[in-house]
Formats: structure tokens, C-alpha cells, sequence
């Protein structure tokens, strides 16, 4: 069953199907696609007389809910359904749909929404024959994906931000996209200027997400010491021995990197560590501005931090310095 976009069901000239999956973790892109279902109802003036919004984690009878469904429409052209929360539905619930959708009102668009519903599920089915474009798919992005969705969420806020900025956000606020447009909002509102710049972001924006050790580890790979040394303090407590393995593994990622970069051999990188194309995405741009010296070096200097690790009072100050050294440019006088 092919799957449709939020802009493919929405159109105005769109002739609307009695019945819509919405699924995905997505929380914007799902508020997206009911509220131009519902700009379209408000078009009759009606829209109060014909919108129903309901809980479904929330005990509701299966009956009511299709009473709702095969209420007739007034002075509009149909009657919008909104069924929040179907993940995890009572089965009697969840039975009563499929049976619906089997011959559903044709005056009625009923949304169903689910963060997660497995297409093998019945309810799933019974939608996703309604045609080819019944499921909207909502799944959301890969994290380091977010920062450009950030750059196109700003827009509708009237506002640019600087990638710089995008991934700050990203960083301090996490991944839920209803918590990232909540921010741009409020930054939208508070920001004089055209486009919204990390400073803003760091003046402006409490960070609520923790800190993931790949922010740190791409801090340091891009050999900025200030930002690495800062998400290392934001990091859990006494995580030295954790953050120590993954930067060593990170080094040899470097090194081979540098190596099959110095062959002609780059885009092999990911296939040669046995990984996906987007996790090493940027491990030759980064490896460039390191000498296969420096890597090498840094790789050698781990045997006395691991040793400090092992019980030494300076274990933290070792980590530190050496993480420091790694992320430093040298200086050229």
C-alpha cells in the first residue's frame, strides 16, 4: 500500500476518502495534517457542528463512537472525526472500526491517529484499503536529519535559522518535533532579526534534553574543543571509561577515513566499518582536518589516560587534557 504525503491529502481540490491513517511519531507533521483537514471544514462555518475530537486512551463505547461516526453532516459538506491515541486500542474498539471501515459513512473523514500501528494489524488494513492514499505517513526523522526539518519549521514562523542554530536546538531541546516548534515559537516571537542565530538559541533556549554522547564525540571530531569540553561537563558523572571506548573507536574511524580519503576510496568508508552510509557521514570531512599523525598520536596517548582511568585520583584531569589535545587545532607560528 503506498503511503502519502501530508500535501498529497490535503489540497483543496482533493476528494477526500471516508477514512485516514495517521501514523507515526511525528507530532507536527500529524497537528499538520488534521488542522488542514479542519481549515478545510471551517471553510462551510459549520465547523463547530461537525468536528469531534476524541481521547481514545481513555475509555471510550465502542457504540458512541459510531453513532458519532454515522451522524449525518449540517450545512457542510462532511463531518471530521478525530480518533487521538489509537496505538493500543480495547480490542471490542478496535473491532468496531474495522467493521466501520468495511462500509463507512460517506459523509464523514474520520482521522485515525497512532504514533505506532503495525500494518499487519487489522485496524491498519481496513483503512489502507480505503485507496492509495488512506495512510499519511508521519515517521519522523533521524536526528541528524532534525536540523534541516528545524530550518523548514522556522519558515512557518516567519523566521530563517542558521544550521549552527538548528543543531543547538536540536541538542538542547531533543527530538520531539512539538517541543522544537514550541521553541521556534517562542524564539520567532522574542528575536528582532530575520534569522534566529545559535547565540539566540543559547541565550534564549533551556536545555531539557540530555546530552548524547555522539554530540560530544562529533564536537571533538570536528576539533572544536570548546563545544566538546562543554557537552563533556553536561554529560552523566564518572561516564570516563564509556566516553574513553567510544573516542577510541571514533579515532580508528578517523584513521580509516583518512586512509581510504588519501586512496581516492571515501565513499567505501561505510561499507569498510560495516555501517549504515548516515552514520559516517561526515567522518571524511572531519578526518581532513586531522594529519594521520596527529590521529595516530592521539590513539597512542590513550594508554596512559586508560591507565589513569583504572583508579588514578586524575583520572577526570587525564580524560580532559586528552580529549583537549584531540580537539585542538595546532598552532602554526
Amino acid at each position: 500500500m503506498v503511503q502519502t504525503s501530508l500535501m498529497e491529502v490535503s489540497m483543496p481540490e482533493a476528494t477526500l476518502l471516508p477514512g485516514y491513517l495517521i501514523v507515526g511519531p511525528d507530532e507536527v507533521k500529524r497537528d499538520t495534517a488534521v488542522a488542514r483537514l479542519r481549515k478545510r471544514l471551517e471553510a462551510s462555518g459549520m465547523a463547530d457542528f461537525n468536528f469531534d475530537r476524541r481521547d481514545m486512551t481513555k475509555e471510550q463505547d465502542p457504540d458512541e463512537v459510531l453513532a458519532s461516526l454515522n451522524t449525518l453532516p449540517m450545512g457542510a459538506d462532511f463531518r471530521l472525526v478525530v480518533l487521538d491515541g489509537c496505538d493500543r486500542l480495547p480490542k471490542a474498539t478496535s473491532e468496531a472500526l474495522v467493521s466501520y471501515f468495511t462500509n463507512p459513512s460517506t459523509d464523514t473523514v474520520c482521522l485515525v491517529i497512532a504514533a505506532s500501528l503495525a500494518k499487519n494489524t487489522r485496524l491498519y488494513k481496513a483503512i489502507a484499503k480505503l485507496g492509495a492514499k488512506a495512510v499519511i505517513d508521519c515517521s519522523s526523522k533521524k536526528r541528524w536529519e532534525l536540523p534541516k526539518q528545524v530550518q523548514g519549521m522556522a519558515r512557518r514562523h516567519g523566521k530563517t535559522i542558521s544550521l549552527a542554530a538548528a543543531e543547538e536546538l536540536v541538542s538542547r531541546v531533543g527530538e520531539s518535533t512539538r517541543m522544537l516548534d514550541n521553541e521556534l515559537r517562542k524564539l520567532a516571537s522574542m528575536i528582532g532579526e530575520p534569522e534566529i542565530e545559535r547565540e539566540d538559541v543559547e541565550q534564549f533556549v533551556v536545555r531539557t534534553a540530555e546530552v548524547k554522547p555522539w554530540d560530544f564525540l562529533d564536537a571533538v571530531s570536528a576539533r572544536n574543543p570548546v563545544r566538546a569540553l562543554e557537552l563533556y561537563r553536561l554529560l552523566t558523572p564518572r561516564s570516563e571509561v564509556r566516553l574513553f571506548s567510544l573516542m577510541l573507536t571514533r579515532l580508528r574511524e578517523l584513521i580509516t577515513a583518512k586512509a581510504l580519503d588519501a586512496r581516492g576510496q571515501g565513499r567505501q568508508l561505510a561499507q569498510t566499518l560495516g555501517v549504515k552510509d548516515w552514520q559516517v557521514k561526515h567522518h571524511i570531512s572531519w578526518a581532513r582536518g586531522f594529519s594521520m599523525q596527529e590521529l595516530v598520536d592521539a590513539l597512542r596517548a590513550a594508554e596512559d589516560v586508560e591507565t589513569a582511568l583504572k583508579g588514578s585520583r586524575d583520572s577526570v584531569v587525564a580524560f580532559t587534557a586528552w580529549i583537549a589535545r584531540i580537539a585542538s587545532k595546532p598552532s602554526h607560528r
